[in-house]
C-alpha cells in the first residue's frame, strides 16, 4: 500500500514556496528526474564520503604511531560526527530561508584543508583538529545536497533520495579499499593525496551550483498548504522524535561496525589489518547496496514499512553475530548491513513529508543527528572496549534494533490518488 503524499500541482509547489524556493515543479514532475544532476550530486556524494571514510580506515594506523587508547579513538570520531552533527541543522534552516547554490564548493574547501592538515598531523590534538575540519565540511554539503537530489527528483523522492546516498554509502565502502591499499604501504603522509579528489568535487558541485542557481529565487514567506488528512502539529512533532530515536539506534549500531569492526575482526580472529580492512569494505558496500533500494521501496510500499522492516528486521541476525565464526560473521555482517541500511532514505522522505516547508532543516537535522549518534555511539563504545574489551561492545550493540519497535507509532501518511 503505497502511504506517500498525495502530489497535485498545489502541494508540490507550497512546500517549495513556503521555505523561500520558487521551482518549475509541475514541468519538473513532467519531465521525470533530472538523472544528470542527480548522478553528478551522487557522485560528489561518493566523493566526500570516500574522504570522509578516511579517518576510521586509518585508525589502526594512527593507533599505532601516537599510541592511542581506544577512547581517543573515539574523540577523534566524536570531534569529526559531532561537528557536522552540530551544524547541518543549522545550514539547513538558513538555506531553507536563502538557498546558497555555490555553498557545496566553499564547504568542500574545508575538506580538503582537513585532509591536508591530517597527513601532516604529528599529535593527538591535532588529530582531532583536522578530523573537526573535516565535519565541517560535512556539515555544509548535506543540507543543500539533499534538497537538490529532492528538487531534480521528478516527483520520485525515494528513488533521488536513494541515487543521492548510495553514493555517499559507496564512497564510505571505498575508503577502506583505498587505506589499505594506499595509506597502509606509504604512511599517514599519502593521506594528502586525496586531496586532489576534494578538488575535484569543487569543481562539479561548482557546475551542479550553477544548474541550481536559475531554479530558485528568494521571496518572502508564504503559508505552507497542508493536506486535510495530514498529521497534526503534535503527531508531526511525536514522529519526528520517534524517527530521532530510530536513527539513534540504527547508527549506534553502524558505528559499533564501522569504527571497531577492524580491531574486532583482528582481536576475535587473528586477521591483518588489511585483511580487516577488506572485510570492512564487504560490509560497507552491503550497506550501500541497501541504501539503494531503500528509497524505491518506501515509492512502491510505503515508507512505514521500509522504516519498521529496515531496523526491526535486522535484530536476528545482530544476536547472532558475536556469537559466530569468521566465515559467518562476514555473512552476516553483509545480511545486517543490507537490511539496516535501507532505513535511511526511507526516513529522510518520511520526515521531510511530514514538514515539506523545512526541508533544508529536516535533512540536516537527520544526517547531522546520523553523524552525532555515530559519534556519540564511536566514543561511548571506545571507552566500553577499554574497560569490557571488544567482544563486550558487540554483544551489547546486538540488542539496539530492538528499538525498531517504535516505528509501530508512526503515523500513516495521505495516500496517493
Amino acid at each position: 500500500m503505497n502511504e506517500s503524499v498525495v502530489v497535485t500541482e498545489e502541494t508540490l509547489a507550497a512546500p517549495v514556496i513556503a521555505a523561500g524556493i520558487e521551482t518549475a515543479a509541475k514541468p519538473a514532475a513532467a519531465a521525470g528526474p533530472v538523472y544528470l544532476v542527480l548522478g553528478g550530486i551522487s557522485f560528489s556524494h561518493f566523493l566526500n564520503d570516500t574522504m570522509q571514510s578516511l579517518i576510521p580506515s586509518v585508525y589502526p594506523i594512527l593507533k599505532e604511531n601516537y599510541s592511542l587508547s581506544f577512547a581517543q579513538i573515539g574523540l577523534i570520531t566524536l570531534a569529526f560526527q559531532i561537528t557536522a552533527s552540530l551544524l547541518q541543522p543549522v545550514v539547513g534552516s538558513v538555506t531553507d530561508r536563502r538557498p546558497q547554490p555555490f555553498s557545496l564548493s566553499i564547504g568542500m574547501g574545508f575538506t580538503f584543508f582537513g585532509l591536508l592538515m591530517l597527513s601532516g598531523a604529528h599529535n593527538f590534538e591535532m588529530l582531532v583538529v583536522s578530523a573537526a575540519m573535516i565535519g565541517l565540511g560535512s556539515a555544509v554539503f548535506h543540507p543543500e545536497s539533499s534538497r537538490i537530489a529532492r528538487l531534480a527528483s521528478g516527483g520520485r523522492y525515494g528513488f533521488a533520495q536513494s541515487v543521492f546516498q548510495v553514493g555517499g554509502n559507496l564512497g564510505s565502502a571505498i575508503g577502506p579499499v583505498l587505506a589499505a591499499l594506499i595509506v597502509v604501504p606509504f604512511g599517514q603522509p599519502s593521506i594528502a593525496w586525496f586531496s586532489s579528489i576534494a578538488f575535484l568535487a569543487i569543481v562539479v558541485l561548482w557546475r551542479i551550483g550553477r544548474w541550481y542557481k536559475p531554479r530558485i529565487s528568494v521571496r518572502g514567506k508564504a503559508a505552507p498548504v497542508r493536506h486535510a488528512n495530514a498529521p497534526s502539529p503534535r503527531r508531526v512533532a511525536m514522529a519526528v522524535a520517534i524517527l530521532i530515536v530510530l536513527v539513534f539506534s540504527k547508527y549506534i549500531y553502524l558505528s559499533s561496525l564501522s569504527s571497531y569492526y577492524t580491531f574486532y575482526l583482528m582481536h576475535r580472529f587473528g586477521v591483518s589489518t588489511q585483511t580487516s580492512q577488506l572485510l570492512l569494505f564487504v560490509f560497507l558496500g552491503a550497506v550501500a547496496v541497501g541504501v539503494y533500494f531503500g528509497g524505491p521501496l518506501g515509492d512502491r510500499f510505503g515508507r512505514r514499512y521500509v522504516i519498521w522492516f529496515s531496523i526491526l528486521g535486522a535484530l536476528p541476525f545482530t544476536l547472532l553475530l558475536p556469537h559466530v565464526g569468521l566465515a559467518w560473521t562476514v555473512v552476516l555482517s553483509v545480511v545486517i548491513g543490507l537490511i539496516i541500511s535501507s532505513a535511511m532514505p526511507a526516513i529522510i522522505v518520511y520526515a521531510q513529508e511530514l514538514m515539506p516547508q523545512r526541508v533544508g532543516m529536516i535533512s540536516g537535522l537527520f544526517f547531522g543527528f546520523a553523524f552525532g549518534a555515530g559519534g556519540l555511539g564511536a566514543a561511548m563504545l571506545g571507552v566500553v572496549a577499554d574497560a569490557k574489551g571488544i567482544d563486550f561492545v558487540y554483544a551489547v550493540c546486538a540488542f539496539l534494533p530492538a528499538i525498531g519497535l517504535l516505528a509501530m507509532f508512526l503515523p500513516k501518511m495521505p495516500r496517493s490518488v
